[in-house]
């Protein structure tokens, strides 16, 4: 019998495998967060790798993370021979003694970035402080989470997300834990709509490949709406903010 995690995980697998084809759209999110990153960088749940591959062949100095094992094994054999990954590290960002496990890392990067990960942490208000702890005194510090409450679904509860923010909501946790907002915008207003249909009126619980593939061919036209909106919607919020203290 396959219990709930198993089914978890390899809905999250299947997901990112779907996303992996999606070269556009991975190019489009890789090119929104980069110029806010320098330094050395921490990607803070890699996955499979596909946003993390775009950091290594424009030569990012760039340490890979993962909570998962798997993960950490395949982004070791799928990206060893990149000289300017400098690690890849089994990371649990609300760990139950996270000073003792991760002293080492401690104030040791000038940028991490998190996309699509702290809403998987049931304890986001933790993740956030710890990636204090991580940051290099005025490092940086991207996170990108799904956006508006009012869209969960069925989608959001198969790839195990606890909630979705706003703009004001992820603000506020991020500057309750000594960062200043730099910069704050909506992502991907368009797929708002994809996200409604597919996953609140179809009921699936992983992106439907058909989908995503026609998704990636209308990102050119994608990027340009969101540009004619202001960032002022979308299914994503992104914001980069900077350590304090």
């Amino acid at each position: 019998m396959i219990d709930a995690q198993s089914k978890n995980d390899d809905v999250s697998l299947h997901t990112l495998s779907i996303i992996k084809k999606a070269e556009k759209f991975n190019r489009w999110m890789y090119h929104t967060i980069k110029s806010y990153c320098s330094g050395q960088i921490l990607e803070i749940g890699s996955g499979i790798g596909n946003i993390s591959q775009l950091f290594l062949r424009d030569g990012y100095q760039i340490t890979l993370s993962d909570i998962r094992n798997d993960y950490c094994e395949n982004l070791r054999a799928q990206f060893s021979a990149f000289s300017n990954l400098k690690g890849v590290i089994h990371l649990d960002l609300v760990h139950s003694n996270f000073e003792k496990e991760y002293q080492s890392h401690f104030s040791k990067y000038k940028t991490i970035f998190a996309l699509n990960v702290i809403e998987h942490i049931p304890a986001d208000d933790l993740a956030i402080r710890n990636c204090h702890f991580l940051l290099k005194s005025s490092g940086k510090l991207i996170i990108l989470v799904p956006a508006y409450p009012q869209l969960y679904n069925d989608f959001d509860k198969g790839l195990q997300h606890y909630r979705r923010y706003t703009k004001k909501s992820l603000n506020r946790l991020i500057v309750k834990n000594n960062f200043k907002i730099i910069r704050s915008k909506y992502f991907n207003a368009v797929g708002i709509l994809g996200w409604y249909i597919s996953g609140k009126l179809q009921k699936n619980e992983t992106i439907p490949k058909d989908q995503m593939k026609l998704y990636d061919k209308l990102v050119p036209v994608i990027k340009l709406i969101d540009s004619i909106l202001l960032n002022r919607v979308g299914l994503s919020v992104i914001t980069i903010a900077q350590k304090v203290k």
